[in-house]
């Protein structure tokens, strides 16, 4: 396959990491459980196909549960930790659309402007037209702007080995990443369709930016990370290391699952911007998306914009950042995944915000997160579930 091809094929899984072999008819709910057994046996499945290490954390009406698998460091063969930071891609999102929803709620901007309000001359080009896509399209990925990581030269540039180890440390402007999606022609009509795209994230970044007159990461830090004291959670803008506790990321660099490991921990975080930069762990993401669903950092009327979702597959739906996915035991989820270079992460939690999980495999290649979920949340046993379709391996150093 073609890096494009393959490419397009993996990163799609990644940014619909929660609908992955959900689309099997519902099977009866599932009894309740007095232990995390199941969840403790997905996440040594996942290591046993090929994760150096995963972290995860469950919080429900017991109180908090964490289990480790698995290596943080693949030279020295130290564990991971329940108190691991890592970079989570694209859950990234889930806090800028948070925060471009407060920012409606007084008044300072309607998701109904037009991208061009904000960003005059940006959007254009190709047949894009800002004039014509509103901030609630680049939420829920209605826009139909290009996918820039989709674009055969920067996934060349930063994503597969030789590009990867030039340019890990390079410094991207927001404006350059949206400029890239401006030499290909837009996937739909705005308001036509659903597709993923990265570019949506970065234009609701600087739409915040423009709104506050300040960087997007001093809204988030502000307005969600201080209030709910999530001391682990952090927007790096250019810093290149992840802050301990940590573990390291690996990543293949590669178009496939095999051939050798590398160390990719190390990274400027700016190829990702505000579609997927932040660093957090399991606490925290728990923390937030429970919060977040228990109408803690929204208004009723934005909260319900939020979780007004577009129709993604048969089980599962975009909102404004958050995704819905009903499991295969009749259990709904509300959170979003995240993919960037070693790093697969996911955050998600019950409608009412009383049971959540957060988890994080430091490989790109392999594992199955949403055995993990469904583990936690219907006890099905890793290799029990029927699935529609066995999916691909996880996005290659993907943000999604």
């Amino acid at each position: 396959m073609s890096v494009r091809t393959t490419r397009t094929a993996l990163v799609a899984a990644t940014a619909v990491a929660l609908s992955v072999a959900l689309a099997a008819p519902a099977l009866a709910a599932a009894p309740a459980r007095t232990d995390h057994e199941a969840t403790r046996k997905a996440i040594e499945a996942a290591v046993d196909a090929g994760v150096p290490g995963v972290t995860a954390t469950a919080k429900d009406g017991r109180g908090a549960w964490s289990a480790t698998a698995g290596v943080g460091n693949l030279k020295t063969g130290k564990p991971r930790s329940a108190d691991d930071r890592y970079r989570v891609g694209s859950i990234t999102k889930t806090f800028v659309a948070t925060v471009l929803l407060q920012l409606e709620a007084e008044g300072r901007l309607s998701l109904d402007d037009k991208v061009e309000k904000w960003l005059p001359g940006l959007v254009r080009g190709n047949g894009h037209d800002g004039s014509r896509i509103t901030v609630r399209q680049l939420l829920n990925h209605t826009s139909g702007i290009f996918n820039y990581t989709a674009d055969e030269d920067f996934g060349r540039t930063y994503f597969l080995k030789d590009g990867f180890f030039e340019h890990r440390y390079d410094t991207q402007k927001p404006e350059e990443l949206v400029a890239v999606a401006m030499t290909h022609k837009p996937d739909f009509e705005p308001g036509t369709s659903w597709n993923y795209s990265n570019t949506n994230y970065v234009l609701a970044g600087m739409v915040i930016e423009k709104a506050t007159g300040r960087p997007y990461g001093d809204a988030i830090r502000e307005r969600i990370i201080k209030p709910l004291h999530l001391t682990a959670t952090s927007v790096p803008g250019t810093r290149v290391t992840v802050p301990g506790p940590s573990s390291r990321a690996y990543s293949k660099l590669a178009e496939t699952a095999t051939g050798p490991t590398y160390d990719v921990t190390k990274l400027n975080p700016s190829l990702a911007s505000s579609a997927g930069e932040m660093i957090s762990n399991s606490t925290d993401l728990n923390r937030f998306y429970s919060a977040l669903l228990r109408g803690q950092l929204l208004p009723r009327e934005q909260l319900a914009e939020m979780t007004t979702t577009v129709p993604v597959d048969e089980t599962t739906g975009y909102g404004l950042g958050l995704m819905k996915a009903k499991l295969t035991c009749g259990v709904t989820v509300w959170g979003h995944g995240g993919g960037i270079h070693g790093s697969q992460s996911e955050g998600v939690t019950t409608e009412d915000g009383r049971h959540s999980l957060a988890l994080n495999f430091n490989g790109d290649w392999s594992g199955d997160a949403v055995a993990v979920i469904e583990a936690e949340f219907c006890g099905n046993v890793p290799g029990t579930r029927h699935r529609a379709d066995p999916g691909v391996p996880f996005a290659p150093s993907r943000i999604g």
